[in-house]
Order: structure tokens, then sequence, then C-alpha cells
């Protein structure tokens, strides 16, 4: 099942702020000053990072598709390579569990360090730590491309997803604190398109990519392709990202770390390889941990807040509405998303017997019309505010509806033609909630705190998408043998569409006005 795990599924100067020439950069020595620099100006050389974070720059175009190149390569690599599993299984001898590990080692790397990879960049600046990711990144990635063997290949992805989760809370961090009003908006809803349009170029490219051998690379082209993306990134964040961070540098909650990082992984390690592995003892003992674990963070967190200093996740941020009633719709929002790209593929591949390219492209319906509401989100949200939030709701419900008919009244004949309407308006839904529910979280955080806040929400996005196919895939693979494909994927999506009701609720309970 974790084989389709992944399938399921900023550091520019703050605001400009008005100053005179002589205002005084915060961090800065006393009786020094900064020099206003013009909307869109890069920092010179010579500008140190803590006097850019307070400076006037502001994320240019060029800037904002830089960083954007940084989080649409992390979230690529979920995706492509699914469909280069099984050729890694045949070329390393590697065995089903090995091969749930080359695809879970890199999620759960990734969800347990996102939070400490967005308080590191708000430390110590946020382009310092894009730059160190997306170098870390090309070599990871190498590492995965030339790997010898299935454990070497496990070791490489699991680095490989540290270093994402040095890359994207970057990436939000960035656009957080460096842009406002509409301008964050747009940002905020490109970076949602990139997220929804990144799954199926991921299935579609990693096929194509293993199809084609690319000078006889085989499966291993899918992991260099990172190489050179990554090092571009690398290249243009250093001309066109100005340096961010926090005004204060706060020290790493170790305790915290340690506990949330105990939490992730009791809950994401049994759900992600427990079935693979026939749910063994000791993945239920790990999912008993997992309340204690998360309730000693909560209490450490309490504490070290009353106490004046920083917690990794500060309680106070959970306290902003809009973060903590966007982060409730996430969880539903993405889990069901996530099971769906598994449950789909799974039956595409294993039901009508398609291959992964052809699997991926009869996904792109839903691409398309995701990526059309991500383009109108912007002006949709300005003109209806949260309601479009609840009318994305109601447009999946009617996807996931139609897709469910479709399945129950003519499985024989079902095909990627016949799907596509339900595949469109869902995507078209999904678009419409995903896009903006950046925006609505991130909305009311402060810049200082743009890092941390970004890091709670990608690792919400994360552990919802491990936690929806862990459930609804292994609800599929549970039924199917009984009931038979068709009535096991009518099944699940019947279970998703309880999970756009449960969004369409508590989008009405948003405010109407998104800033």
């Amino acid at each position: 099942m974790t084989r389709q795990l992944a399938a399921a599924k900023t550091t520019v100067a703050l605001a400009p702020r008005p100053a005179g020439p002589a205002a005084a950069t915060p961090g800065a020595a006393p009786g020094t000053a900064t020099r206003p620099v013009s909307a869109g100006a890069v920092p010179t050389p010579a500008a140190s990072p803590r006097a850019a974070s307070a400076g006037a720059a502001a994320l240019s175009t060029a800037g904002l598709v830089t960083v954007l190149l940084g989080a649409f390569l992390p979230m690529l690599d979920f995706f492509i390579v699914n469909v280069a599993l099984p050729t890694i299984d045949q070329d390393l001898a590697a065995g089903p569990a090995v091969l749930e590990l080359v695809a879970a080692g890199y999620g759960i790397a990734f969800a347990v360090l996102l939070v400490l990879g967005g308080r590191l960049g708000d430390n110590f600046g946020r382009r310092r730590l894009f730059v160190v990711g997306a170098a870390a990144f090309a070599l990871t990635s190498l590492a995965c491309g030339l790997a010898p063997g299935a454990w070497s290949l496990v070791a490489a992805r699991a680095a490989q997803g540290a270093s994402a989760a040095l890359l994207i809370p970057q990436v939000l961090g960035t656009i957080t604190a460096a842009t406002h009003g509409a301008r964050r908006g747009r940002a905020l809803s490109v970076y949602g398109a990139v997220g929804g349009i990144s799954v199926v170029i991921g299935q579609v490219l990693g096929g194509m990519l293993v199809a084609a051998d690319l000078f006889g690379t085989g499966w291993r082209s899918v992991f260099l392709l990172n190489v050179p993306f990554a090092l571009l990134a690398l290249v243009l964040a250093v001309r066109y990202v100005p340096e961010s961070r926090a005004p204060k540098a706060a020290r790493v909650d170790v305790p915290g770390t340690v506990l949330l990082t105990a939490a992730l992984l009791s809950l994401l390690l049994p759900l992600m390889e427990g079935r693979a592995a026939g749910w063994p003892l000791w993945s239920w003992l790990l999912l008993g941990l997992f309340p204690v674990f998360a309730a000693a963070f909560a209490a450490v967190e309490r504490r070290a807040e009353r106490r004046g200093d920083t917690p990794l996740v500060p309680p106070s941020l959970l306290r902003i509405p809009e973060m903590r009633r966007g982060l409730g719709i996430a969880v539903p929002y993405f889990g069901g998303f996530g099971g769906f790209m598994f449950v789909v593929a799974v039956a595409l591949q294993q039901g009508l017997h398609l291959g992964p390219v052809a699997a991926g492209w009869a996904l792109v319906p839903m691409a398309v019309g995701y990526f059309a509401a991500s383009l109108s989100g912007p002006r949709l949200i300005g003109r209806f505010g949260s309601r479009v939030l609840t009318a994305g709701a109601v447009v999946q419900a009617v996807g996931l509806t139609a897709l469910a008919l479709t399945v129950l009244a003519d499985w024989a004949h079902f095909s990627p033609l016949r799907m596509a309407p339900g595949v469109a308006l869902a995507g078209i839904g999904q678009g419409l909630i995903g896009t903006p529910l950046f925006r609505v979280v991130l909305s009311k955080v402060p810049a200082e705190r743009a890092g941390v806040g970004s890091g709670v929400l990608a690792t919400g996005q994360q552990a919802s998408l491990a936690l929806g196919v862990a459930t609804l895939g292994t609800l599929y693979l549970a039924l199917s043998p009984v009931l038979g494909m068709d009535r096991a994927l009518a099944l699940v999506l019947g279970v998703q569409l309880l999970g756009s009701f449960t969004v369409f609720y508590l989008t009405t309970r948003l405010p109407r006005s998104i800033g």
C-alpha cells in the first residue's frame, strides 16, 4: 500500500514598512541604520541576512518562481517514484517490505522534520536554509540515482526526505513574510496549484521516464532528473531571493522536537508499514504510544511558552482562529485526497490493467480542473471570500458521487474516458478548497513566525495524506477481494464523500472575508 502512499499525495525580506532614512534595523548594533530598498530590488551581497530581513525588499516575480521551483521538486518526488517501484524491485531484488521503505522513508523523514526546518529558517535565514536544502536535495537525489543496492536506496530516500523538509517551510515562510494583501493571496494560490499539479505530473512523468529508459538509466532517471533542477533553484535563489529571518533568534526546542518526532513516528510508521508487515505487535504498540507522545508534546509546549521560551509549535499560534480552523479543514481534505489518489491508482492498474503511463494520463482531467480552479481562486476569493471553499466542497462531492455511480453502473466497460467527468469535477472542487486553504491558514500568522507556521501547515498536510492512504487504502484492499473492486471502490468514494460533507460544514465556520 505504501508503494502508492506518496501518490496520494519563503526568503525574502519582510514587506516594506514606513521608515525614514535612519530607520533602525532590529538586531543591528545601536546607532546603526538601514537604507530603504525599493520593492522588488535585490539586496547587494554586502547586506547581512539580519539587515535584509528587516529591510524593504519584496518578493519579485523571479524570486517567486524560484521558491516555487524549490517547492515543486519535493512534492513531485512523492509521486514520481511510485510508478518506478516495480522496476526497482526487478533491478535490485528489493522485495515488498524494502520497497515499502523506499516510499515510506522519504515521507516519514519529510513529515517529522518539517517544523524543525521552519524554525531553522526563522533563526538562520530562510534563503540560507533554502540554498542548503536545494544543495542537499540535489546530492541526495544523486545518491538515490546511483544507489548500488536496495538498502542504500532506502537510506538515500530518507536523507532526501530530510532535505525536502528544509526546502518546503522556507518557501511558505518566504511568501508569508515577504508579501501581503492581494499579492500574498496570489502567491499562495499559485503554491496550492503547484502542489495539486505535481500529483499528476509526477505519475505521468515517472511512467514516461521509466518507459523511455534514457541512456539505459531505467528507474534511476526519476531521481537523477532532480539534480539539475535543484541546482538551478540554488543558483536562482542566490540571485533573486533576498534573505529574511525572525527578528529575534530562538533556541531550538529540543524536548519539543524529540516529542513531536516520536509522536509522528508512532503514528506514521505503523500506518505506512504495518499492513506490509502483517500488523505485528510493534505496530499496535506504536499506535498506542501516539496519544501519550502527543499529550506530552502539548504539555511541554504549553510549559515552555508560559516560561517565556520559544516552543517548537507555540500554542498561541494554534489559538489564531484562521490557523486552527484551517488545520481542521486540512485533515479531512488532504486525508481524502491522499486516499483518493491511492485507491484510484490501484483500481486503474489492478482492476483495468492499465500501465503506469495510461493510469497517470487518466488523471489529467483532474489536473486540468484543479489548475483552472486554482488560477481563478484569487479573483473568486476577493469577491466571495470563504464561500469559495464551501462551493468547492459541494463541487467535489458532486464529482465523487458521479464517479461512484459510474463505477457501479458498468464496471466491465469502465474506462478513463468514462471516469473523466467525475474526476474533472472532483479536481475543480479540490482546487477551490486546497488553493485558498493555504491562504486561510497563514493569513493571520505574524511575519516573525512565518517559518514555524508554514512548517505546522506542511506537517499537517503530509500527516493527513499518510492518514488518508492508510485508512482508505487499507479499507479498499481489505474489501476488494470480498466485494469486488467496483463495489469496494464505490464504498471508499462514499467514505470520502463524508469527508467532503465535513469540509463543507467546517468552511461555514470560517470568517467570510479572507485576508
